[in-house]
């Protein structure tokens, strides 16, 4: 058992690691031939970065002698080397950083496409926070080393492949004396380079941290000021933040450690070696120039070993990003589509089965939220869900939008099962209308619109005239075109409800599930939007979900609930007749209201 724990502690240690890059490879495959030309460029640069200190050994050893013409060539020829080194630098950091852009848009394109259709199991693991970071923080990491990092490190790499060839044809021994430092700046890259790996990814997931927690109090805000509860959520966040602070300054502390010992080392190692060269000089074993060319190369390998330390914390940091990016392209998500899906070839009539259904949440696997259902609703049916909270009424819809799959049993359209089909085929000919109503932040026609993209001003128009808000949208500042705000925090609770009512009326769907649908509604918006939902229900499957009895006493049937069980079926009247929980209920909530009046 402790081998296979040490196996795996040891597998994901090497599943941290710059390899984790080579999950960008896909993104990048399709740009092959960008790659290619920016490769190009650099090995051009590069070269003519090489080829210079060759000029300057030729200028100082031949300086004494030279001409006022060779002067001339001479600085001609630098000139032109300039130009060059210009054009393919510029012509390099366009490619290099036209790819970063492009892959980055690309990883944000796919994980978004991946995470929106993910089903609400995957939301119960991860914040929505967490999953914004890595959609933004995680992928500019990236973009730093696609459109600078890995270009400056194969630059680098270049520079000191090719100065240590021409060090050694310059001077062997000198480059025998240089090559004695290489494992002293090697040793401490390694082993600070991993404590860098650790931090980095400490860093990260304390960044997402924020992120979420941030998110989720801004996003209720309102809430948080209502329960005076300001203070905690900013100690709350102010605690995240300062732990994502702390991994990151030991991360930094660990990256000028290395960049300190790194570069002394090698700065003192070129100091010995120029001295041990100039005695050579003063001995004429060796010109002037060769010194000079020696000097220069020594530095510009000495640059590249020190640029390369730097570079690779920044590897490691979107190493890690790659890592929590792929995690999300790689989640398993609980329901997916079959291989190969039943086709929907005409409208479905609508009828909906749930047979011998047993169901719990993967957040409360104890519990079942629904146990052994056996439902049939006949198309055209309105059925009505009763009972108390967490009877499993809600669950019900969950199920028939395919939200989960049921642990046993099944659930079908028109005697198929949903698990059959593309999820997108059959969720197209149903409508929702939550108990909380969804307002996107955009203008209240679009909100409506949102039921249906390709539908008419017109057709959004009579939709919200069914719903009883065509008189509130027309007296907006700019009527249907007014910006709601986020979340729609212009409009009152009883305002979103009907435009989300609106929304599921221009679907125009044969399957329509009403949740609490007119639970914020006053008492004559709900009359209005009762009068549309009946009309509407006309030749539609409809399921309602409700506490409020008053709602579904015209519903063809209604069913009750408790502990998600069904414990009674019937009209209004009959169940009432029978007594049990719906009579009481009844009784309860009339009583009341009989009273209120």
């Amino acid at each position: 058992m402790a081998n296979r724990d040490a196996q795996e502690a040891q597998e994901r240690e090497k599943s941290k690691r710059i390899g984790a890059l080579r999950g960008l490879w896909p993104f990048m495959r399709p740009h092959r031939l960008m790659i290619f030309a920016a490769f190009l460029a650099l090995v051009f640069t590069s070269a003519i970065s090489l080829i210079l200190p060759i000029a300057v050994r030729r200028v100082i050893d031949g300086f004494g002698e030279s001409t006022a013409e060779l002067l001339d060539r001479y600085f001609l020829f630098a000139l032109a080397v300039a130009g060059a080194l210009a054009v393919g630098t510029g012509l390099r950091y366009y490619l290099v950083t036209r790819l970063g852009e492009r892959v980055v848009a690309d990883i944000r394109k796919a994980v978004f496409d991946r995470v929106i259709g993910m089903s609400p199991t995957f939301f119960e693991r991860i914040m929505t926070g967490e999953v914004l970071s890595r959609i933004t923080t995680d992928t500019t990491l990236i973009l730093s080393v696609i459109g600078s990092s890995v270009s400056v490190a194969l630059r680098n790499v270049f520079i000191f492949l090719g100065g240590m060839v021409l060090m050694f044809l310059t001077s062997a021994k000198l480059t025998g004396m240089v090559l004695l430092i290489v494992p002293a700046v090697v040793v401490p890259i390694i082993i600070l380079g991993r404590r860098m790996r650790v931090l980095s990814r400490e860093n990260q997931d304390w960044i997402a941290k924020s992120s979420g927690n941030a998110s989720e109090a801004l996003l209720s805000v309102q809430t948080v000021q209502a329960f005076t509860h300001e203070d905690l959520s900013r100690a709350e966040f102010s605690d995240v933040t300062e732990k994502s602070f702390v991994a990151a300054r030991k991360r930094i502390t660990t990256r000028s450690v290395m960049t300190v010992i790194v570069i002394a080392l090698i700065f003192s190692g070129v100091v010995g070696v120029l001295w041990i060269g100039m005695r050579d000089v003063t001995a004429g074993n060796v010109s002037i120039g060769a010194l000079v060319q020696f000097v220069i190369y020594a530095v510009m390998v000495a640059g590249a070993v020190g640029a390369l330390s730097e570079i690779w914390s920044e590897l490691q940091r979107a190493a890690g990003a790659t890592e929590r990016l792929v995690e999300l392209l790689n989640a398993e998500d609980n329901v997916q589509d079959p291989a190969q899906p039943k086709s929907i070839t005409a409208r479905p009539a609508g009828g909906v089965s749930f047979n011998n259904v047993t169901f719990h949440y993967p957040a409360r696997p104890d519990a079942p939220a629904l146990h052994e259902i056996n439902l049939k609703i006949a198309p055209g049916e309105t059925v009505a869900l009763v009972g108390p909270s967490g009877a499993g009424k809600s669950t019900i819809i969950q199920l028939m939008q395919r939200f989960y799959d049921p642990d046993q049993g099944s659930v079908t359209l028109d005697g198929v099962d949903l698990s059959e089909m593309r999820r997108d085929d059959f969720r197209q000919y149903m409508a929702l209308v939550p108990q909380d109503a969804v307002i996107f932040a955009t203008s209240a026609r679009e909100n409506i619109r949102f039921g249906r993209p390709e539908a008419s001003d017109a057709e959004v128009e009579a939709a919200a005239m069914a719903a009883a808000a065509h008189e509130f949208l027309a007296k907006l500042p700019e009527g249907y075109d007014t910006f709601v705000g986020e979340r729609g925090v212009m409009l009152s609770g009883g305002q979103k409800q009907r435009i989300a009512i609106a929304r599921a009326i221009l679907r125009d769907t044969p399957v329509l599930l009403l949740d609490e649908a007119t639970s914020a509604l006053d008492a004559e918006s709900e009359r209005l939007v009762q009068h549309a939902v009946d009309a509407l229900a006309q030749d539609r499957t409809t399921v309602i979900v409700a506490h409020r009895l008053a709602t579904v006493k015209k519903a063809d049937r209604i069913v009750v609930f408790d502990e998600g069980r069904i414990v009674a079926q019937g009209t209004h009247d009959e169940l009432v007749t029978q007594g049990g929980l719906y009579a009481r209920l009844a009784k309860l909530q009339f009583t009341e209201g009989l009273a209120a009046e």
